[in-house]
């Protein structure tokens, strides 16, 4: 079956003689994801805040992205919230990054990810917390750190490695110290999603000094096989902190995007098993990840094929392809606009949870035409239906004309114990009936609030429903209730 399947997603590849005869039909639920950079202050923010004056500039530089997004439909930011050893809200572990001061353990006066989540949210978005996991940074960088720098305080840790420094995923305390950091963002903020970056070797690492830690640790495995486990060692300790606080947080993790060598394509020594020492397809059927997001910064047949190896081997979980907005800069291969829609619509008929662009200020000026096009329709996140459980449908959803247009009111739903609350999506339609599986009806996802007003229809009849959504996604059965409005005829 898998066979057959590739055979005939090449085809529609090769005979694909325009964009628009690829396009799929867009589906209710797909992740519409972003990178989010704070490093060298690429996406935000883009100036420090030394007066209080700044910081707002600052949050309205932020809120004025997320409206962009928002308008493209993008439905989840990954937001760098471990920078290179520096986070961006207040611990107790790792200083402040100084890309909001350019001060090393200066705060700007606010919480920016927090504001980033309530922003997030308020857009019906969701907010991942992107925790850059191995790098700590380049010499220049722990310097500037100096004695905040991990390095200075806990050397048994790190790494120094080719001029940079990382954390030793050999030994076995770097996963106990990322899981505190994991522990602290999860417990204080309401974040949808931890997303592990760089969980894996430096990229070139040949010489990387663990020959010691191998030594004492390895216990009989070969070294390849060792380095694995020491990164799903990682993975999978934060997965389980995390489930156990907030089940309903998706943990995520960014791989090189071909996992291995395929029997007709070769990865050309760039993969996750045997380059980043990641064997994310086993952590999928382990159950130990809900989201894998391949780096398939790649065009032709270095990326189709690939795109369709990750999907094959979902084992029911979200594999969402990273797509490289970026590459369409001269400087980064100039890539033809078709190019990037092209992997847009094929990886949605592959059949994949959705895709991620990178980055955020590539995507909205580069290839804000490309993802409008292909992404016309809202979009819902998908589900983890592999721990949700259908919540109660509203009631008494009553549908009344209004000033500029039509206003429904719903009874809330009560959210399962220890669980947030519930949130709503609302739908309408002309006529007497009403399909909430078509995204075209979507007029409004992830509300907080029991009542909507819609200022947009002169239809002489018209069709609602209200679903109700748990943390997980999961969305309830519908209520619908219709109105039929007065029209006046000569």
């Amino acid at each position: 079956m898998n066979n057959i399947r590739t055979i005939i997603f090449l085809l529609l590849l090769l005979f694909s003689g325009t964009v628009k005869a690829q396009h799929p039909a867009p589906p209710k639920y797909e992740y519409r994801a972003v990178w989010l950079t704070v490093i060298e202050n690429l996406d935000w923010p883009k100036s420090v805040a030394c007066t209080p004056q700044d910081a707002e500039n600052q949050k309205r530089e932020l809120a004025a992205m997320l409206d962009t997004l928002q308008a493209m439909k993008v439905n989840t930011v990954l937001l760098q919230t471990r920078v290179r050893g520096d986070l961006i809200y207040p611990s107790a572990i790792e200083p402040f990054s100084h890309l909001f001061t350019g001060v090393v353990g200066q705060s700007p006066g606010y919480d920016p990810l927090a504001f980033a989540i309530e922003e997030c949210h308020k857009r019906g978005m969701q907010l991942h917390a992107w925790i850059v996991t191995m790098p700590l940074g380049k010499d220049e960088h722990i310097a500037l750190m100096g004695n905040k720098a991990l390095p200075r305080h806990r050397r048994s840790l790190c790494s120094h490695y080719d001029g940079a420094w990382y954390m030793e995923p050999g030994n076995p305390a770097t996963s106990d110290y990322i899981v505190a950091i994991v522990k602290e963002i999860v417990e204080k903020y309401d974040v949808d999603g931890i997303h592990l970056d760089y969980v894996r070797y430096p990229d070139k690492n040949k010489g990387y000094p663990d020959a010691a830690l191998y030594r004492k640790y390895g216990k009989g495995l070969s070294l390849d096989s060792w380095r694995r486990s020491n990164i799903t060692r990682i993975v999978k300790n934060v997965y389980a902190c995390v489930k156990e606080l907030k089940p309903w947080v998706r943990v995520s993790c960014a791989t090189l995007g071909k996992y291995n060598h395929l029997t007709r394509y070769s990865s050309l020594g760039w993969d996750a098993y045997n380059v980043g020492f990641q064997e994310a397809q086993q952590w999928v059927r382990d159950g130990i990840v809900d989201m894998i997001l391949p780096m398939l910064y790649f065009n032709g047949n270095n990326s189709y094929p690939f795109v369709l190896d990750w999907q094959e081997n979902a084992c029911g979980r979200h594999i969402i392809p990273g797509i490289g907005a970026y590459r369409l800069l001269p400087e980064y291969g100039g890539w033809e606009q078709q190019e990037i829609m092209r992997q847009l619509c094929t990886s949605r008929s592959a059949g994949v949870a959705g895709t991620a662009m990178f980055r955020s200020a590539h995507l909205t000026s580069c290839a804000y035409d490309i993802y409008t096009t292909i992404y016309r329709t809202p979009a819902l996140v998908p589900p983890m239906d592999w721990y949700g459980t259908k919540p109660d449908a509203p009631c008494a959803l009553s549908v009344n004309p209004v000033m500029a247009g039509v206003e429904l009111c719903w009874e809330s739903v009560k959210g399962k114990d220890g669980e947030p609350a519930v949130r709503y999506n609302v739908y309408g339609a002309a006529g007497d009936s009403i399909d909430v599986s078509n995204p075209e009806n979507l007029l409004a996802g992830m509300l907080d609030a029991t009542s909507f007003v819609w200022y947009r229809s002169k239809s002489e009849t018209l069709s609602f429903a209200v679903t109700a959504v748990d943390a997980y996604g999961v969305e309830s059965e519908p209520v619908t209730a219709m109105l039929k409005q007065r029209t006046n005829k000569r």
